[in-house]
């Protein structure tokens, strides 16, 4: 009779990759290896993280957007006190947030800046 031998080995495995697709593809296809007699176990070291790393390329953006919707939301204000915006008296620009999109979308990101504007009313 034939003897048979079985192996344990533990293998993690980081990848960073801006790919997403196709990191998506290979954790997927990972599950093939069931079907050659290999066992796959999920655990911490199985999970798949998404970073967002382009914060510094849309900040322009987001600031001159929240800024407008600050004058927006001033010129209303005056609108109901019979005023008019003047100057900005002051301006603070609040931390980024990155969230993910939902659960389930962790590979979309929702993010906030909360900016403070003061203007003066004439």
């Amino acid at each position: 009779s034939k003897v048979r031998y079985t192996y344990i080995a533990r293998q993690t495995v980081l990848v960073r990759s801006s790919k997403i697709k196709a990191v998506k593809d290979a954790y997927a296809n990972s599950l093939k290896l069931v079907s050659s007699g290999i066992a796959i176990n999920q655990d911490y070291g199985s999970n798949v993280n998404y970073e967002f790393t382009k914060l510094n390329d849309i900040k322009p953006l987001m600031i001159a957007e929240a800024t407008e919707n600050a004058r927006t939301a001033a010129e209303q204000f005056a609108r109901d006190s019979n005023s008019k915006v003047g100057k900005i008296k002051k301006a603070t620009q609040g931390l980024f947030s990155i969230e993910d999109a939902a659960p389930g979308l962790e590979e979309k990101k929702n993010v906030r800046v909360v900016t403070t504007v003061e203007y003066l009313l004439k």
